[in-house]
């Protein structure tokens, strides 16, 4: 299974910055983000405390919804 991470990374470089992918730009610079992780709670907990912008929590939960869509278990 591809890592949330990687999947986030396809929205980076949009024309039209949006919640999604300013967050996909967070991840790709910061270099503590657990990048191999495919789980919730891990990347969930590491943004609650490290959070870039107001809504980078509910980005999140946008981009893990469609995560989930297209990794299903």
């Amino acid at each position: 299974m591809r890592s949330f991470y990687h999947y986030a990374l396809t929205y980076r470089g949009g024309k039209e910055p949006n919640a999604k992918s300013r967050l996909a730009e967070w991840l790709f610079y910061d270099h503590s983000f657990p990048k191999q992780s495919t789980d919730y709670y891990e990347i969930s907990n590491y943004l609650e405390f490290n959070s870039p912008f107001p809504d980078a929590l509910a980005a999140f939960d946008q981009l893990w919804e469609a995560y989930k869509l297209d990794n299903p278990d």
